[in-house]
């Protein structure tokens, strides 16, 4: 027996908090706990039929049985599962070892302030309602990080566990009034299901609702019909079991068999979310691999989307056994979608590892990957307004695949959707962009940063934007790795618009500029050039006039041989480039401040000329959200500046 038997324990440091946030919280919706308690045990049962394949001694019928107890006070949920041991108990019950829990407890800490600051929550006719109808922003933290056993401690004040190890002859009792402690010890046999877990609460006054068979029916009904284990319930002591639900797994009934309310219910249960799928994805192949497919696309974003090892698990069967929940079975640019595969050809005598790597599994996941890229092309076509929601949420996931996975990426290009310079609130396709192509233009022009507001207002676009031409506004990190590799569409390359010459003269102005009688002279600017070139040595490789800026009077660049800025910064990011090379400084040679300074070369004193060409590159630098190069003397240089226009002013 585990050294941990017999001992009180305390809780890992996570666990503490989150009990003592549940219990103190205010939560709207408390039925989740006997959903959360039914996914557990359902999940025990296959683990015990996989178990089975190797030792058939062990297997068994799945069951799963609710029984109240009015006169007790408690309800019980009891499996024929696969069990837990002592040590089993202490750690899966004990601990948190799951990324994204520590983001999950300072949200659920932000949204308990929040409740208590306000006299009725529930009264608040504009607080969201959560998918039953209910207005519970916790329930719906708690369903996006799935821990699910802890939120029995909302409606108990003592929670016992008794548990015996499928194939063992020890049982152990798991018991904590979730407070800080639970204890571990050994009970007789006879007080343990013969193997599987028996979760028993010892409801608070105000839970005893719970032990109403009616509702307890509904919840079930509800919400775990489609659990791959039969549901029974024991209404009161010494009572006959009632079955409430098969346990036929929903993937292997008729998709006309299935209503849309039982693909969200199961959606939930396999997701552990409180949103409704926006995609639902169901179909079974044939032919040289049989197998069956679910699979669904949120309609909100996870937050831990982002963290962790980013992998497109999902739950992996073979003929209905659970081999495993954690399979990769998606490419990592679709680990947003929940999904479940039954496969009737991947051997099952087998280990879990030689599984995932054999080449069936291996043609399956491909198979898998492009129909559902498939299908989010038909989504895309068909509900435009529900895809580009779709979008919002997990687009810059998709774009992963733009660069990790070169053979869909025309697929990908079909359904991405672009903010641009005359779109700033996205949904432009390429096809789009193509087809307003402007006369003489010859590529697909992009601008890469972190925001797409700072983007549209960035000097780079200006020229463009004067000649009519749509710049793309791309403002996730992966945008700058796969239009590197990316050849281009339609015939089309894609252009940085920051990076080498811009080469749109050729394309006609909207409103074509008249000279100026006082536009400077081309011998002047030359000399204004210069003297830029010399001051800046240090700072940028070249000074030149530009095509690209209309309004503003300097902007920085890439050289054609170099990286974007955008990629730049981001391998600086991550300590992966050496010494970072030099921008060029191009000059809008029209702008009112550039003519007056070509005025003042002839002048001896250079020295407030050359602080004003320092204070027009660190302008350019602002502009892309970086620092001067020197703050001191960025402000001194800017003091200098002020101080001598006031007193020519005077």
């Amino acid at each position: 027996m585990s050294e941990a038997a017999g001992r009180t324990q305390a809780f890992q440091a996570d666990v503490a908090r989150l009990l003592h946030l549940m219990v103190h919280s205010i939560y709207s919706d408390k039925d989740i706990f006997l959903r959360e308690l039914l996914s557990n045990a359902a999940d025990a049962c296959e683990k015990l039929r996989y178990e089975a394949l190797s030792d058939p001694g062990l297997a068994a019928p799945p069951k799963i049985v609710i029984a109240l107890d009015r006169d007790a006070g408690t309800l019980s949920v009891e499996d024929n599962g696969v069990g837990m041991s002592a040590q089993e108990l202490a750690e899966s019950l004990g601990t948190i070892a799951r990324s994204g829990t520590r983001a999950f407890l300072d949200k659920l800490g932000a949204a308990e302030r929040e409740a208590q600051d306000g006299e009725d929550a529930e009264a608040q006719p504009d607080a969201p309602d959560d998918s039953f109808g209910r207005k519970s922003p916790q329930a719906d933290l708690i369903g996006q990080f799935g821990i699910g056993f802890y939120s029995a401690f909302m409606v108990a004040s003592r929670v016992d566990v008794y548990s015996r190890r499928a194939g063992s002859e020890e049982a152990n009792l798991w018991s904590s009034d979730g407070k800080g402690e639970f204890t571990v010890s050994p009970v007789p046999l006879e007080e343990a299901p013969e193997h599987g877990t028996r979760v028993v609460l010892h409801l608070t006054e105000a839970a005893k609702a719970d032990l109403d068979e009616a509702r307890v029916e509904r919840i079930v009904r509800e919400h775990s019909s489609a659990l791959a284990a039969p549901v029974e319930i024991i209404a009161q002591k010494g009572g006959e079991p009632r079955r409430l639900s098969d346990g036929q797994a929903l993937w292997t009934r008729p998709k006309s068999a299935i209503t849309p309310e039982e693909y969200a219910d199961f959606y939930r249960t396999l997701s552990g979310r409180f949103d409704e799928p926006a995609l639902t994805i169901h179909w079974r192949a044939e032919g040289r691999h049989e197998y069956t497919v679910l699979a669904f696309v949120p309609s909100s974003r996870p937050f831990d989307l982002f963290s962790g090892e980013p992998t497109g698990r999902g739950k992996l069967y073979v003929r209905h056994v659970l081999i495993t929940d954690d399979a990769e079975i998606l490419p990592r640019w679709l680990r947003f979608v929940k999904i479940v595969v039954d496969s009737a050809d991947i051997p099952l005598n087998v280990s879990r590892e030689m599984i995932q790597e054999s080449p069936v599994f291996a043609a399956i996941r491909k198979a898998v990957a492009g129909r559902i890229l498939q299908e989010l092309g038909k989504f895309a076509e068909h509900e435009p307004e529900k895809f580009a929601e779709v979008w919002k949420n997990f687009g810059a996931v998709l774009k992963e695949g733009l660069y990790e996975a070169p053979e869909k990426r025309d697929a990908l290009f079909a359904i991405a959707r672009f903010a641009t310079s005359t779109h700033q609130d996205g949904g432009r396709t390429l096809k789009d962009y193509v087809a307003g192509l402007r006369e003489n233009q010859t590529a697909i022009y992009y601008l890469l940063g972190d925001d797409v507001k700072r983007l549209a207002a960035s000097p780079q676009i200006e020229g463009f934007s004067a000649r009519g031409v749509e710049v793309l506004l791309l403002p996730d990190p992966v945008d700058a790795f796969w239009v590197q590799t990316a050849a281009g569409f339609e015939g089309k390359p894609f252009k940085s618009v920051s990076q080498g010459a811009a080469d749109i003269a050729a394309i006609p102005l909207l409103e074509p500029k008249e000279e100026t009688e006082e536009a400077a002279r081309p011998a002047d600017l030359a000399v204004l050039f210069a003297l830029m070139k010399q001051t800046l040595e240090d700072a940028v490789e070249d000074v030149r006039a530009s095509d690209r800026l209309a309004q503003s009077p300097v902007c920085l660049i890439a050289p054609e041989s170099g990286l974007d800025r955008r990629l730049e910064r981001l391998l600086a990011e991550h300590g992966q480039l050496g010494a970072a090379g030099k921008p060029i400084l191009e000059v809008n040679p029209k702008h009112p401040l550039i003519e007056a300074l070509a005025k003042l070369v002839a002048q001896p004193d250079k020295t407030r000329l050359e602080d004003v060409v320092w204070l027009l590159y660190d302008e350019a630098r602002l502009m892309e959200g970086e620092k001067p190069q020197s703050a001191p003397d960025f402000a001194s240089r800017l003091t200098r500046v002020l101080i001598d226009a006031v007193r020519t002013g005077a």
